[in-house]
């Protein structure tokens, strides 16, 4: 399973100009500490959970649809195929060990960071034992289609709640860091790198892959400015990094 790319969601932002949107609620790069003090919490929490769990139900539709996985869902599906591990647990289980190479990284993970490495597991897992695959290749499409879309959704609603990013995400911005590298070409050397172990243990591929990998950027882009949650105290201090849907102020060193 991957993550989004927030990275592709911030170019697709700095194509805008700034006239070609009005003002939307900021994405703002705050340090965990700050995530919880910006306000509204609790309308904050009950956002990236809902979105992590819709994440879970799309990872679950698309998996079930047969026609290939998201890209770090064939290292995941790979693994599976040898370990006694549902899937769910495995996503667990690889984002907590991807948790441990922020360490190094001196990267700080925010409450959404935790949620995020625990709780779509538990989701795909519930989504796979009442979601029959599907049958047929209208069906199949279905699946697929509606699974990436609501993936479009999901990852906006996590990364729009404002409360740090996935383990993921906060590697490859990490690895972006130290390296010098840019985001684009850390975030698809990582991919590169997980699908080619994944396949090699046997993970699936398919045009579902190529599907996710070319549209949940735009769809992310889309979906964000209607549930990034604006927090006005911070915005304030100018801490603000892009504007969602508007022309942003971000850079290739910041991402999810």
């Amino acid at each position: 399973m991957h993550f989004p790319g927030v990275s592709g969601i911030i170019r697709g932002m700095r194509t805008k100009t700034a006239t070609s949107a009005p003002a939307r609620p900021g994405l703002l790069n705050l340090s965990p500490l700050e995530q919880l003090k910006a306000g509204k919490l609790k309308r904050r929490l009950l956002q990236l959970f809902v979105g992590l769990s819709l994440f879970g139900v799309s990872m679950g539709f698309v998996i079930q649809a047969g026609l290939g996985v998201f890209p770090w869902d064939v290292l995941h599906y790979g693994l599976a195929q040898h370990l006694p591990l549902s899937i769910g647990t495995i996503i667990i289980i690889t984002g907590l060990l991807v948790l441990l190479a922020w360490i190094p990284l001196r990267q700080a993970p925010g409450v959404g960071t935790i949620a995020n490495a625990v709780w779509i597991g538990v989701a795909t897992d519930v989504t796979l034992l009442f979601l029959a695959p599907a049958e047929g290749l209208p069906l199949q499409a279905v699946y697929m289609l509606g699974g990436i879309a609501l993936n479009g959704v999901a990852t906006a609603m996590y990364i729009g709640s404002q409360l740090g990013p996935g383990p993921r995400d906060g590697l490859m911005t990490g690895l972006s860091r130290i390296t010098g590298r840019s985001i684009r070409l850390v975030r698809t050397a990582l991919e590169v790198v997980v699908v080619a172990i994944g396949w090699s243990l046997g993970g699936v591929l398919g045009v579902g892959t190529i599907l996710f990998a070319l549209f949940i950027g735009p769809l992310t882009q889309f979906f964000l400015p209607y549930f990034t949650v604006r927090l006005p105290d911070a915005e304030a201090s100018g801490r603000a990094l892009l504007r969602a849907g508007g022309a942003g102020a971000a850079t290739g060193s910041r991402r999810r």
